[in-house]
């Protein structure tokens, strides 16, 4: 991604956004070519949509929420509050059936190469336990692939666009991005890739159902529509920390001490992971417009400046202003133990370098090439700072964060492969 300067950019980071983000739009009819999504996208950098999540804990077992047309009804724990589904994609069953069989479709990309699902695993959270994901060309990623669930309550997309703030827009990056190449489609190859599915009868009646009012329904635009219908299926809220809070399951006393820290000042961990997502960045129908927050966590300081590694500098790379260098999303941390490598460039490799980073106010690296002391970085987030936690304090919340994970998300049936369940 390259560095740009939008005028109207002045709200990320963590600023008061004046402007809403689009509805669900076809990627191909805003960029007709995708050697111009890059262009496409730039005019996208200044809408931002500020949200933050005011819910509360407090879960229950899995209710229905209003159903919607097309056969969809969301089975949500209590606590989640129904997502924000952009009107011009409503959720169906068909759209989510369809969905399902191109995230584990590897002729959608350009060399037939790769799939979604290559670098979103479903025994990972679907991640994929890299620090950095490789593209269907070999090409390596500059961030690591973030985890699924829940992403129907996202804010924002990637690790740090205020501008993604549908999956539909997002999903532009890895299907048509050139630097780096993911899924690898462009000119050349976008109409041989639909023809591959044009010729296979169960898409032919997949894409029908899904989208009977269309003349040609294998589309670009439908199979971008799908695919963000089948990933915002993908719920979890079924941890044992979710149990507990519902009076089904106990935590141990290490467990209970995490819980406590992690909610605590002294800690500080639920300022930036709180609400039921366990993330700043969750939005509903019951959520107001307030700020969408980045962060600068002190993980780099290479020129005693502030400065973060060139092409990896978080939302500064899209507003060009200085105290938005190094500050990227808050991801969720459900499922958090089984997602390592961390960070969004998978530099801190397991759970207890990531609290002693923490612990230690940043980090310090002396030598080679990112040489620097990130605890002094200007820019660093002042939470970040007055967090002083013992040896045993760190393996606490380490435990308590091993309560968030869901396994019966990490194996559910309706989320596998369709050709090997």
């Amino acid at each position: 991604m390259q560095a740009a300067v939008c005028p109207a950019a002045n709200t990320a980071g963590g600023r008061r956004a004046t402007r809403a983000a689009p509805a669900a739009a076809d990627i191909a009819s805003l960029c007709p070519g995708t050697t111009a999504m890059k262009q496409c996208l730039s005019g996208w950098r200044g809408i931002y949509l500020g949200l933050a999540w005011l819910g509360v804990f407090c879960l229950a077992p899995a209710q229905a929420a209003e159903g919607v047309p097309g056969g969809w009804s969301w089975r949500l724990p209590a606590g989640f509050a129904a997502p924000v589904v952009p009107a011009d994609n409503p959720m169906s069953q068909a759209k989510v059936e369809l969905g399902h069989y191109l995230f584990y479709e590897k002729r959608l990309s350009g060399n037939g190469q790769l799939m979604c699902a290559s670098c979103h695993i479903q025994r990972l959270a679907f991640t994929d336990g890299r620090p950095v994901s490789r593209g269907s060309t070999g090409e390596y990623t500059a961030r690591s692939a973030q985890a699924l669930m829940n992403v129907a309550w996202n804010a924002s997309y990637t690790w740090a666009n205020p501008a993604l703030t549908s999956l539909e827009t997002q999903m532009s990056v890895p299907l048509f991005g050139e630097n780096p190449v993911e899924m690898g489609v462009n000119d050349r190859n976008k109409q041989q890739v639909l023809q591959r599915l044009q010729a296979d009868a169960r898409y032919r009646r997949l894409f029908r159902q899904a989208f009977a009012q269309d003349a040609a329904p294998i589309s670009w635009r439908n199979i971008i529509r799908a695919i963000a219908s089948f990933e915002r299926s993908m719920v979890s809220g079924n941890s044992r920390y979710d149990r507990y809070l519902q009076g089904r399951a106990r935590l141990t006393a290490a467990e209970l001490r995490g819980k406590a820290l992690f909610f605590g000042e002294k800690a500080e961990c639920f300022h930036c992971h709180g609400g039921f997502n366990f993330s700043d960045q969750t939005v509903s129908v019951k959520t107001r417009l307030e700020d969408m927050l980045f962060h600068n966590t002190g993980l780099y300081n290479l020129d005693g400046k502030g400065a973060f590694p060139e092409g990896n500098r978080g939302v500064y790379e899209l507003t060009g202003l200085a105290e938005d260098m190094g500050k990227f999303r808050a991801p969720s941390l459900r499922n958090i133990a089984i997602t390592a490598p961390y960070m969004h460039d998978g530099s801190l490799k397991d759970l207890p370098s990531v609290l002693a980073f923490y612990a230690g106010g940043g980090r310090k690296i002396s030598q080679g090439s990112y040489q620097g002391d990130g605890r002094l970085n200007p820019y660093k987030s002042e939470l970040i700072g007055n967090i002083d936690l013992s040896r045993q304090e760190q393996q606490d919340i380490i435990a308590f964060l091993g309560t968030l994970t869901d396994q019966q998300f990490l194996h559910q049936r309706a989320l596998a492969d369709p050709l090997r369940r």
